[in-house]
C-alpha cells in the first residue's frame, strides 16, 4: 500500500527548490551573487550554496556584527523579528532546508533513541548559548588586527553550510579540494555526527543547536500563527504528546518555544481539541468555525 505524501513534506520540498533555484550554480560550481542575494530567506540556508538565491538570516546577522564598524542592521534584525512575529517556529517545520534533511534522515528504519527527560531539558538550552556566544558575542567583540570579526557559527559549527556549500563547491573544484584543511575536516565531522544522530533522534540540530530556532522560539507565545488546546474537548488521553516528536508538553504548554507547528498533534487528537490559530482566529480542521474564537 502506497503512503500518501504529506502536505508539509510537499511544502518543504517546494520551498527548498525555490530558495535554491540557481541550478546552474551546481553545474558550474559558482555562487549566485545577483540582487536577490541581498534578501534573507526564512530558514537556515547557506549563502555559499551554489543554488542559493538568498542569504541565511543567521549568516547575514554575523556578517553585520563582525564588520569593522559593528553597525546595527535594521534590515537583518527586522527580517528576523518579522519572521518570528508572523510565523515563529512554523518556519522550522515548513521552510527550513536543513529541517527537511533531518526529517528525511529520521525516516530511515533504524531503532529510535529517546533522550532522558532531564538531559533533554538541559541540552535544549544549548541553542540559546550558541545564539548568544557564536552568533552575537564573538563576532561582535572578537576581531583581528584589522578590526574585523569572524562568522563564528558559520565557520565552526553550521552543518547546513558544509552540506549545502562546502561539499558541492569542493566537488567541483580541484583547487578547493587541495586547499581544504583541518577546518573543513572539523566541519565535515560535525556534519557526519549530526547526520548520524538525525537517524536515531528526531531533529537533534533543531532541538539542541540551531540558533535560528532559538531566536524564532522567543516569539512562540506572541506570533500571529499559534496553536490552541480546547480544554473542554481535551480528555487528557495524552495521544498528542505521544505523537509529538519535539517532546512538547502539549496539554500544559502547546505554544512552547520548542513547538515547530508541524501539526502532527492535531491529527492525533481523537476529540479535535487541538487547532491552529492565525491572527487570533481559530482554524479547526474538519469543523466549521465562525472565526470568533480567541486564541
Amino acid at each position: 500500500m502506497k503512503r500518501k505524501i504529506s502536505k508539509r513534506l510537499i511544502i518543504q520540498i517546494i520551498s527548498a527548490l525555490l530558495f535554491n533555484a540557481n541550478f546552474r550554480g551546481f553545474a558550474e560550481g559558482r555562487i549566485y551573487t545577483g540582487k536577490l542575494k541581498t534578501l534573507c530567506v526564512p530558514g537556515l540556508n547557506c549563502y555559499s550554496c551554489p543554488g542559493a538565491l538568498g542569504s541565511c538570516p543567521i549568516g547575514s546577522l554575523q556578517a553585520v556584527l563582525s564588520g569593522r564598524k559593528h553597525n546595527f542592521s535594521f534590515y537583518v534584525i527586522g527580517v528576523l523579528i518579522f519572521f518570528g512575529v508572523v510565523l515563529g517556529r512554523l518556519i522550522c517545520a515548513f521552510l527550513c532546508l536543513f529541517g527537511l534533511v533531518q526529517d528525511l534522515l529520521y525516516k530511515i528504519p533504524v531503532p529510535k533513541l529517546k533522550i532522558p527527560k532531564k538531559a533533554d531539558k538541559l541540552l535544549r538550552w544549548l541553542k540559546y548559548l550558541v545564539l548568544l556566544v557564536l552568533v552575537i558575542a564573538l563576532p561582535t567583540f572578537v576581531s583581528n588586527q584589522f578590526g574585523i570579526g569572524e562568522p563564528w557559527f558559520c565557520k565552526w559549527l553550521c552543518p547546513a553550510g558544509t552540506l549545502e556549500g562546502g561539499l558541492p563547491l569542493l566537488a567541483g573544484s580541484e583547487n578547493l579540494q587541495q586547499a581544504a584543511g583541518g577546518l573543513f575536516a572539523w566541519k565535515l565531522a560535525v556534519l557526519i555526527v549530526i547526520v548520524l544522530a538525525s537517524m536515531f533522534v528526531y531533529r537533534p540540530f533543531c532541538k539542541y543547536l540551531c540558533p535560528l530556532g532559538a531566536f524564532y522560539g522567543l516569539f512562540s507565545r506572541v506570533s500571529i500563527f499559534r496553536m490552541k488546546v480546547d480544554k473542554e474537548k481535551c480528555t487528557l488521553c495524552g495521544a498528542c504528546e505521544k505523537r509529538c516528536k519535539m517532546g512538547v508538553e502539549i496539554r500544559k504548554n502547546i505554544n512552547s518555544a520548542e513547538c515547530i507547528r508541524c501539526g502532527e498533534c492535531i491529527g492525533s487528537c481523537p476529540t479535535g481539541a487541538i487547532s491552529r490559530c492565525i491572527g487570533g482566529f481559530e482554524k479547526n480542521e474538519g469543523e466549521k468555525n465562525d472565526g470568533r474564537t480567541s486564541c
